[in-house]
């Protein structure tokens, strides 16, 4: 519960950044992350399957093939995700127009859905192995992740890049890509340690 809270109250602060740029800004942000967050159900699926074979596979004395099932969730999820992803780049203005004809709002959503979809190769990984933790009966690690990626990085970032360096709206986008691709790395690495694989044995 706690991981879900730290990174849905992260979108609070990201918006009331956007809002800085007005009604429009809103609009296509909101329709962007609302088209990338309904892609990523099917990909949280997965995640959760992985999950589920790493708590079976460690309970049966299994180490190995909860790791093996793990890397094989998340190529599965790669190939889903970037498959998403190109369409999405390739079709960001037709996907974003079915739900607003205002050229503005277009501009804005087209363009946050093109710069998050530049990260799913990545956020497949991530996903999947931040669930691996705590189908470990790991919790702390994925919390402790999702708190350094989305509170400590992404919105001081999205701040920086927005505000400071005249970004707007487009700092923020590239911000949610950053955060989302450096909780899948930092992911990786805690997860390679093998830590996680003494929790149930």
């Amino acid at each position: 519960m706690l991981q879900f809270l730290i990174a849905t109250s992260s979108y609070l602060f990201l918006m009331r950044i956007v809002a800085r740029y007005g009604s429009t800004a809103v609009a296509g942000f909101t329709i962007g992350i609302r088209i990338f967050m309904f892609t990523l159900l099917p990909a949280w699926g997965l995640g959760n399957a992985a999950a589920t074979l790493v708590g079976q596979n460690l309970g049966a004395g299994d180490p190995g093939r909860a790791e093996r099932s793990v890397w094989r969730a998340a190529k599965y999820n790669v190939l889903f995700l970037v498959g998403v992803a190109i369409v999405f780049i390739l079709f960001a203005d037709t996907l974003v127009g079915f739900f607003s004809s205002d050229p503005a709002v277009l501009a804005y959503g087209a363009g946050c859905l093109r710069i998050v979809s530049y990260g799913y190769g990545l956020y497949a990984v991530g996903m999947v192995v931040t669930q691996a933790f705590n189908g470990a009966g790991d919790t702390d690690t994925p919390t402790w992740i999702n708190l350094f990626c989305f509170w400590l990085l992404q919105i001081p970032l999205a701040y920086l890049l927005a505000e400071w360096l005249g970004y707007g709206p487009r700092g923020v986008y590239a911000a949610v890509t950053i955060a989302e691709c450096a909780m899948a790395v930092l992911a990786v690495i805690v997860f390679r340690r093998g830590g996680w694989k003494q929790k149930i044995v």
